[in-house]
């Protein structure tokens, strides 16, 4: 069972009669399906759709823990602090909570209110997040990484950029972080039309090179034609943010496709429901 702690994350807790209400609101997950014992992960949208904060957002006592980048927190709170008006809520920074993650655990894993099932992973895995207990562990975070690249989740900042991704980007309607059927949230005009439309040409893939993967951040190209960015990377696998339209001209015209000189495979992440577009005219 690898057990290791995660660095550069923070907890905000929101407590109070209005907490729920309050984030329910604003938030791409849905609260009403979130589970105790479960983790999900969110965003708060700007209006135009594109993401201003992503988290994990988890049920812990009288309240919700969202856990967030440690450079992302204090933007985070403000933001709230913004939209709170009267509500009857409480938000707090813990900016030193240990944040441990493991997976391969038994089915009764759970051990406290502090141990949540993350749920962008497949249920076999019972990849499971630890908030403030120990054994502390000081491993590296490459199995991890390793980890999120074979079921295509994405992270900022290692995948995207913090207000250039509208949620379809980062596969957020496939992991379960935004919901098309609660209501309003900040953006959710944009990222309906989206949905509806089956307007999202952008997303994460995942990435198999003939060799070691440059480092993140390196083009990825078809035709000396720039399709997408490349994000995390272990060893010869990666993830990639892309133009999958783009991709499928690229694929269906025999035109290699590159992480900078390295020939590259892309595919659809196991369990996710997007396909392909069609070939276009440009072809």
């Amino acid at each position: 069972m690898p057990r290791l702690s995660l660095s550069g994350r923070a907890i905000l807790n929101v407590t109070g009669e209005d907490a729920e209400d309050f984030l329910q609101n604003l938030i791409t997950t849905d609260l009403d399906t979130l589970e105790q014992g479960d983790l999900k992960p969110g965003a708060l949208l700007n209006p135009q759709g594109k993401i201003l904060f992503e988290f994990l957002v988890s049920r812990y006592r009288d309240g919700l823990r969202l856990d967030t980048l440690q450079i992302s927190a204090d933007g985070l709170l403000k933001r709230l602090m913004l939209y709170k008006l009267r509500a009857k809520v409480q938000i707090a920074v813990d900016s030193e909570s240990l944040v441990q993650v493991s997976w391969e655990n038994e089915s009764n894993a759970l051990e406290t209110d502090s141990t949540v099932r993350d749920r962008r992973f497949p249920q076999a895995l019972n990849v499971t997040r630890h908030y403030g207990d120990g054994p502390f562990t000081d491993q590296d975070e490459t199995a991890w990484a390793s980890l999120r690249i074979a079921h295509g989740v994405a992270e900022a900042p290692m995948d995207y950029a913090l207000g250039d991704a509208f949620p379809h980007d980062i596969n957020l309607d496939q992991t379960g972080g935004v919901s098309f059927r609660k209501g309003c949230f900040v953006g959710q005009e944009v990222v309906s039309r989206m949905q509806h439309r089956g307007t999202a040409r952008r997303r994460i893939l995942t990435v198999t090179g003939a060799s070691d993967l440059p480092e993140a951040g390196t083009s990825i190209t078809a035709k000396e034609r720039e399709i997408g960015t490349l994000g995390s990377v272990a060893g010869s696998s990666g993830l990639a943010l892309v133009r999958i339209d783009r991709v499928k001209d690229a694929m269906d015209s025999g035109i290699p496709i590159l992480a900078g000189d390295i020939p590259i495979h892309l595919a659809i992440p196991p369990e996710h429901r997007f396909t392909f577009p069609e070939a276009t005219q440009e072809a």
